[in-house]
């Protein structure tokens, strides 16, 4: 069980960088956008992520 949360993480850091890596301008610009956002559109964004995730590991196990 360890190794596959280690294994799952590493591919999530792996993901999660290579947006940076070769898309520095529009990942900023990005991030520039969701930072004006008002609070509770982040949250549910952030909700809908979880729950995607959640669904997504349900159907894979």
């Amino acid at each position: 069980m360890a190794e596959t949360l280690l294994l799952a993480l590493a591919l999530m850091l792996i993901i999660e960088g290579m947006f940076p890596f070769v898309f520095p301008t529009a990942w900023r610009d990005t991030f520039r956008r969701i930072a004006e956002r008002p609070i509770h559109h982040i949250r549910i964004g952030g909700l809908i992520a979880m729950v995607l995730g959640l669904i997504l590991l349900l159907v894979a196990t």
